[in-house]
């Protein structure tokens, strides 16, 4: 394991050696990685002029995987002698509000835009294949700005790309360099779980897409349904406005695709397994357990835990 933190000035302090606790959380949407240590600020070893500040660099590494690369944002100290440190990656530079105004641009586009406006460093933008027509936010939070147009890719071309940050470079991968040789099952790395199946979250089995048409002063729709499952489960409906720019033949292809992703149970599972530090939010995993056959699951959430040599971590993940 290999656990630094750089300091403004250059100075590189090894803090492996005085790291109680160490966690590392991942979510797929909406949120920074954070990476939380517990230090013994009062350690045998320690530098006489050892010292950190908000703002230094934190990487980690371990098992040969470069976990984290980010920034400290809180650091409590108390009388007992310990140093708790709160460090976040590029992403929490994206929580701050912008306005833009972009026409024919993909998420892959977006991302890059926004990272240079903001002086941010970019990785491996994998190329999103839709074209959004226009782009118009005002004083939104970048990060919403960069899902929405990342979601936009799964509406209109049903690609479920990842956009994190990887170890200091913002990056957007597509899914299949998400899928990950991990196979969690009862006796197999994984020691506890809880399945949900549901459809009182984002299920819907009937779409309706509408555009006002300015020409002809009226309101089109575009639905489609499945009545099969408007028979099992009633109506659940999803009632959205289309993109203005869109024409007839991109608006019903959305309305398609939205069924296809939202018309079935949702399949959930929060898990309890032995760490793998591979496994990170946006990852696509394979789960083996009795009440179903092997299939691939999302990972939503992740975090990981290393405490007295034991690493564990803890995963709300689901079908997609």
């Amino acid at each position: 394991m290999e656990l630094i933190v750089i300091n403004k000035e250059g100075k590189i302090w090894d803090v492996s050696g005085i790291a109680t606790d160490i966690s590392w959380k991942t979510t797929r949407t909406g949120k920074p990685a954070t990476l939380e240590l517990t230090l013994v600020d009062s350690g045998m070893y320690q530098h006489a002029k050892f010292g950190i500040s908000n703002g230094d660099i934190v990487q980690f590494r371990k098992d040969g995987v470069d976990v984290f690369y980010g920034f400290v944002f809180s650091i409590d100290t108390g009388a007992n002698q310990e140093m708790k440190l709160t460090a976040y990656d590029q992403i929490r530079y994206l929580l701050g509000n912008g306005s833009y105004v972009l026409q024919n641009i993909t998420a892959s586009e977006v991302i890059s835009t926004i990272a240079k406006d903001r002086g941010l460093r970019l990785g491996t933008l994998d190329p999103a294949k839709y074209t959004i027509p226009s782009l118009i936010e005002d004083n939104k939070k970048l990060l919403d700005i960069i899902m929405g147009a990342v979601g936009s890719e799964l509406q209109y071309m049903g690609q479920l790309m990842a956009f994190y940050d990887d170890f200091g470079k913002l990056t957007l991968r597509a899914p299949q360099a998400m899928l990950l040789n991990v196979v969690l099952g009862a006796g197999h790395y994984l020691y506890d779980y809880s399945l949900k199946k549901s459809i009182d979250d984002d299920t819907y089995n009937t779409i309706l897409l509408y555009r006002d048409n300015e020409e002809t002063g009226k309101r089109e729709f575009y639905p489609v349904t499945d009545k099969d499952n408007v028979a099992r489960w009633g109506i659940l409906h999803l009632y959205q406005k289309a993109d203005d720019k869109a024409n007839a033949a991109q608006i019903q292809e959305k309305a398609d695709n939205l069924l296809k992703l939202h018309n079935r149970e949702k399949l959930s599972l929060s898990v309890q397994a032995i760490g793998d530090m591979r496994v990170r939010a946006g990852n696509f995993i394979y789960v083996l357990l009795d009440e179903f056959e092997t299939q691939v699951f999302l990972v939503d959430q992740c975090s990981h835990k290393i405490s007295g040599g034991e690493h564990t971590m803890s995963l709300d993940i689901k079908v997609v």
